[in-house]
Formats: C-alpha cells, structure tokens, sequence
C-alpha cells in the first residue's frame, strides 16, 4: 500500500518539471503524498509563449486551487474565431462568454506559460509536501522507480511518474515505441507588443485562427492584452529551405496572404522553430509502479490546444486513483484505463483537425460551405472536450478497481 507520508524508499518520485510534471506533483500533494521532482534544467521554468486553457482543465486547476493565481494576467477572449488567411474573410467563430460559461462552467482563456508554471511551481512549494530539485539529469530509469543521475546521484521512491515529455526516457523503459512521428509541419512562436501589430489585430477581444493551404497562423493577446502571442504553422516540405535560410521559408509559405496575416508574419520571432511531433495513441504506459503523464504518455499535434490541458487533465485522475486503491500497481492500471481513451481521442482528433485547418482548393470552399452556417453558439463539435470533467472520475474509478480485483 502506498503511504501517505516520506518512506525508506522516497514517497513519489516526478521526472520533469514542466507543466505535467509539477501539475502532478502537485495533485498529489494536495491529497497528502510527499513528492520529488527531479528537473534536467538548471531552474524550473517553462519555455514558450502563449497557452489556451479550455474550461476541462480550468476545472482541475480550480479544484488544485490555482485558477484565481493563473488568471490574474490572463485574457479571456470573446469569442474563437476561424478566418481565411488568404482573403481575410470571416469563416466562422465560437462564443466564448455568458453562454459557454454557462455550458461549461468556466471560461475559455489563454495566458503565458510561464504564468500558469509559476502558479504551480509557487502552489508546490507552498504545501510543503513537494521537494523540487533542478539540474538533475536522469540516465537511466528503472522498472523499481529508481533513477540514476549524470551527477551519480540515485532516488528510489515507491513509485515514479514519468512527466518527461515527449522523448521521455521513462516511456521508453515502458513502452519503447521509439522516437515520435514527424507530421512535416514546423510552428515558429512569440509574443510582440500589442501596439507593434500595425493597424491592430482585427479582432482583438477575440483569439483568432488565420487557415491556408497547409498552414495557418494563430492572433491573441497574453497577459492582460500586453501582449500579442503568435503561431505561424506551415508545411514545411512544401517550401525547400535554400541554403539553410528557414526564414526565407517562413516568407516563401505565408506569400501570398491577406494584409493582416502578411503583417503578422513580419513579427514573428525567426530565432527558432518548432517541429509539429506526435505518436499514435498507446497503451502501456503504466507498467508496475511506474507510470507515465502528459507528452510522456500521450503527445499530440497543437490543433487542438490540449496539450497542457490533457497533462493537467491526468493529474488529477492519477491522484484520485491513488486514492481509491489500496496498493500503486493496481491504482497505476486503473488510471491508465480511465485516461486511455479520453487522451487517445484528443490525440487523433488533433491531427483530423489540422487536416481540415490546411485544405486547399475544393476542401477549403467545402469546409466553408459546412462550418458558415452554423450559429456562434452552438457547441456540440466541442461538448465532448470541453464538457469532460476530469475531477469527477470516481464511478469510472470504482468500476476499474472491480475489473482488477
């Protein structure tokens, strides 16, 4: 039976200080577990830019008790907004205020990374209950929850949660599916001044989503409208880079774009892109008393946002499994089951979604053809993201715990 305070073997073990891991780490501490998280970085901190939080983890970070600290700079937006990013012609949008909060229940919100890492990093500390350790970099992970470090220090715990991302080594002791699957497509990312944006956004209550013939780029503001947070995602096989010059290739993709998409482009940061990577849903990723959360155990393609969201997501169901049975390996199974098919249909649904974000030609008048009628509040394509409550799993948690008894 796993306790509920620091043992011979180290209470919880967290591989990876990110969002997912401190998220978790978190979760469990406020359900009275002592937890180490071991960072690879020499300080915990998040990389990155803008994040959109979708009211199925703002749930869970208002039952962890951090909402109020990772809204306080946050931009609540009108409404999401869909646009042709070569005609600049309004496609469709969803509403994101008085009726979808009274649909879901919270709001639909985007902020800084670092401000929702912040919050949880402050939250962690604050417990007492969470030991956070930088620059430790893990070699070797083993099926007993112990860890070796490059500095020759060793942690055994009595269960570990691989939160480390989306080359975790932990998933590879588990799973060992090899390296992920690269779509073609790269995203460069930033944020300006919202007065250097010439001419202003075109909807700046609103986030807005600019769609191409594979590509698109993604308009908002970030802590408290300061702020423009931008995504240009593009296929990058479609433009070969000439003599390594990528920016060239950015410019080379988005040629061609309206007005308010072309000025975008000219802000965006060029100093570093991303790959767009993801895996195929899995199962396995929790084997004995080591388990996985977030892009460890489900990485996906950004089309939905969800991400961080599903990360926060597991969180939760971990800690209330834990909870529910009486020893580790059977709470590990019983959380697996439960947030399987849930992160299984984010994943590839994410990647559905990109393909219709990218249509060209024919594809693209056919989706505004399907997607212009329909009223901005109408939310049935995202009843089944949105309206998931991942902090009311005990039934599910119930009826697993039978299946392995």
């Amino acid at each position: 039976m796993l306790t509920k305070s620091s043992s011979r073997r180290g209470g919880l073990l967290v591989l990876g200080g990110g969002i997912g891991g401190l998220a978790a780490a978190l979760a469990l501490a406020r359900d009275g577990h002592a937890v180490r998280v071991l960072e690879q970085a020499p300080e915990f901190a998040e990389i990155g830019a803008g994040l959109q939080v979708g009211p199925n983890a703002s749930r869970v970070l208002d039952r962890l008790g951090v909402l109020e600290a990772v809204t306080r700079d946050a931009f609540f937006p009108r409404s999401l907004v869909l646009r042709d990013a070569m005609t600049g012609e309004r496609i469709t949008s969803l509403e994101t205020e008085a009726s979808f909060e009274g649909r879901f229940r919270h709001r639909y919100f985007v902020t800084h990374r670092a401000d929702l890492h912040r919050a949880l990093l402050d939250a962690c500390l604050a417990t007492g209950k969470v030991e956070l350790l930088a620059g430790k970099h893990v070699v070797t992970v083993r099926p007993d929850a112990t860890v070796d470090c490059a500095d020759g220090s060793r942690y055994e715990a009595e269960a570990l949660v691989g939160a480390d991302g989306l080359h975790s080594p932990t998933r590879a002791l588990l799973i060992g599916d090899g390296e992920p699957e690269d779509c073609g497509y790269v995203a460069h990312r930033g944020t300006v001044p919202v007065e250097e944006v010439t001419g202003g956004l075109t909807e700046p209550d609103s986030m807005v989503i600019w769609v191409g013939p594979g590509l698109h780029l993604v308009q908002y503001p970030v802590r408290s409208g300061k702020l423009c947070n931008q995504v240009a995602t593009f296929d990058a096989r479609r433009y070969p880079a000439q003599h390594g010059d990528l920016s060239r290739q950015l410019d080379d993709a988005f040629r061609g774009t309206c007005p308010e998409v072309a000025r975008g482009i000219a802000l965006i940061d060029r100093s570093r892109r991303w790959a767009m990577l993801d895996r195929p849903p899995a199962t396995g990723w929790s084997q004995g008393r080591v388990t996985l959360v977030g892009d460890a155990a489900h990485p996906m393609l950004q089309y939905l946002a969800q991400g961080a969201c599903q990360a926060i997501e597991d969180s939760v169901a971990l800690a209330d499994s834990l909870a529910a049975h009486d020893d580790v390996e059977t709470a590990f199974l019983a959380y697996e089951r439960i947030r399987a098919p849930r992160t299984a249909r984010v994943q590839t649904t994410a990647r559905t979604w990109g393909d219709l974000l990218h249509l060209d030609g024919v594809g693209a008048l056919l989706r505004a053809h399907a997607l212009k009628p329909r009223a901005a509040d109408d939310f049935e394509i995202v009843d089944w993201l949105y309206g998931f409550d991942p902090t009311s799993t005990q039934p599910a948690l119930a009826a697993a715990r039978r299946r392995t008894s």
